[in-house]
């Protein structure tokens, strides 16, 4: 499989998705819905495959 995202990187995405998604309490009603973006990180650094970055060409790692 393909995997576009290094250690690191897959990490920080990880970290970052949690974050936002614990924001989901904090936030006011209207607004909480949009702290769930934070799927899209934690997406990409468990499977450690980033849409985005297939689509621009970025980061190639066979793994």
């Amino acid at each position: 499989m393909l995997k576009n995202l290094g250690p690191i990187h897959r990490i920080a995405a990880m970290v970052l998705g949690l974050g936002v998604l614990g924001l989901f309490g904090a936030v006011p009603a209207p607004w909480r819905y949009f702290t769930l973006i934070g799927l899209v990180p934690l997406g990409a650094g468990l499977l450690g495959r980033c849409p985005v970055y297939r689509a621009l060409g970025f980061g190639r790692t066979r793994g």
